[in-house]
C-alpha cells in the first residue's frame, strides 16, 4: 500500500513540474513579440514546416523580406533633390 502511494505522489510531483515548465514556456513566448517570433526567413526545415502548417506565417515572412530587399527610388536626373516651402525643406520620395 505505501509503495502505491509513493509512486502516485511521484507522478504527481512529476506531471506538476513538466506541467509548470510547459507553462512557463508558453507565458515567455506570448511575451516575445511577432517581429522576433518569425524572425529567420523561413529557410531550411523550420520553413517548410512553416509552409505546411502555417501559410500565412510563411507568407507574411516571405513578404517581409522581400520589402526589406527593397532599395528605395532614385530620383529623375533632371530632378531637384528637394523642395523649399516656406522655409521647409520638403523631400519628395
Amino acid at each position: 500500500m505505501e509503495q502505491g502511494v509513493g509512486v502516485i505522489v511521484t507522478v504527481g510531483v512529476l506531471l506538476l513540474l513538466v506541467s509548470a515548465v510547459i507553462v512557463m514556456i508558453a507565458f515567455g513566448f506570448s511575451k516575445v513579440p511577432i517581429e522576433k517570433k518569425y524572425e529567420s526567413s523561413g529557410g531550411g526545415l523550420g520553413g517548410a514546416f512553416d509552409a505546411v502548417w502555417s501559410p500565412t506565417a510563411h507568407e507574411a515572412g516571405m513578404e517581409r523580406d522581400r520589402q526589406t530587399q527593397r532599395t528605395a527610388p532614385a530620383p529623375a536626373p533632371g530632378d531637384p533633390p528637394d523642395t523649399i516651402d516656406d522655409g521647409r525643406i520638403r523631400l519628395d520620395l
